[in-house]
């Protein structure tokens, strides 16, 4: 007696389900938005290799640099994606129960490696000497780098990442949110700093008392530019400090501006910073931003007179590529 193998049968259900005449919809088509990054160190996000202009630059962390001496950006500096390309690659959103629910489902070889990966991130936390930031003050007060001659072009300029942080902003819903629906649309003079003495070195590039043209051009053309404050505060007591102060702050920076004062607490990681120029939380920076969220011109550091009339230039010339855009 011989078998002969029988020939599978499917219900009609499967056999639907294994033949379609349709197609999947390309990634450019949907019209889902997608979701913002958010620079942080708790996860690695994917950025380019260090800028090889920071190479010689002092850092909080690394060897120690015994001299210094800045120099003006020579090519573009940020991050090669576009802000809103992609998936969130920055701050863990997930609630304690997600976490331990998902740790508790993971293997014992995942669950060790994951413990080997925390553990090298503090080691290199604890490595640090905790005043390196401050010791780099003595090279040109902080001074990373000159700004450019003139503006990065457009079409080789790089990004600058998407923040998200507490705004100023009073009432219903969630003061939180990112910086890159702020950015996009609008020419943005950005100041970021972490403490009062960064706080005043950026105020002497875009401050309204310390530079007047840029003052006038932000006055005259709100619709089409602005100034955006940073500041970026992952110490958990001083964040604190800084919610307690949030009234006088508000009576400061102006009602208007409310939406146009983040304060992060999440930290930056270090590819970020290296990419942005960013490298002593003691000192403050200043970036010229176009509508594109390219940045076409940074500076750090206190300004001189000839760095203030450049960033008040490089403002006007982006206000009109802005404006025969539109």
């Amino acid at each position: 007696m011989s078998f002969v193998p029988r020939r599978q049968l499917f219900c009609r259900l499967c056999q639907t389900r294994s033949f379609s005449t349709s197609y999947r919809q390309p990634a450019q088509e949907s019209r889902r938005r997608p979701r913002l990054r958010r620079a942080s160190s708790a996860k690695k996000a994917v950025v380019p290799p260090p800028s090889e202009q920071f190479a010689a630059a002092p850092k909080g962390y690394g060897k120690r640099v015994e001299e210094f001496t800045p120099v003006p950006l020579s090519q573009p500096i940020g991050m090669a994606y576009p802000p809103e390309e992609g998936q969130n690659t920055g701050i863990d959103e997930r609630t304690w129960n997600q976490r331990r629910k998902e740790f508790s489902t993971m293997s014992s070889s995942a669950r060790w490696s994951q413990h080997l990966e925390r553990r090298e991130e503090l080691k290199e936390k604890f490595r640090r000497p905790y005043f390196r930031d401050w010791g780099n003050l003595q090279f040109h007060k902080g001074k990373t780098f000159y700004p450019p001659p003139r503006l990065f072009k457009g079409e080789t300029s790089l990004y600058f990442p998407n923040l998200y942080g507490r705004t100023l902003l009073k009432g219903r819903g969630s003061p939180e949110r990112d910086t890159t629906p702020t950015l996009v649309g609008k020419t943005s003079v950005i100041s970021v700093f972490s403490g009062t003495w960064a706080e005043n070195q950026a105020k002497t590039f875009a401050g309204a008392a310390q530079n007047l043209a840029l003052a006038r051009l932000l006055a005259d053309h709100g619709d089409v530019a602005q100034h955006v404050r940073v500041n970026v505060e992952p110490d958990r007591l001083k964040y604190l400090l800084i919610r307690l102060f949030l009234g006088g702050i508000r009576r400061q920076v102006g009602e208007a501006d409310w939406a146009r004062y983040f304060v992060v607490r999440h930290p930056l990681s270090d590819e970020i910073r290296e990419n942005v120029g960013l490298l002593n939380g003691k000192v403050g920076y200043v970036y010229l931003v176009d509508s594109l969220c390219r940045i076409r011109w940074a500076g750090s550091g206190e300004a001189n007179d000839e760095e203030r009339v450049g960033l008040a230039n490089g403002l006007q010339r982006l206000i009109d590529e802005e404006k025969k855009r539109s």
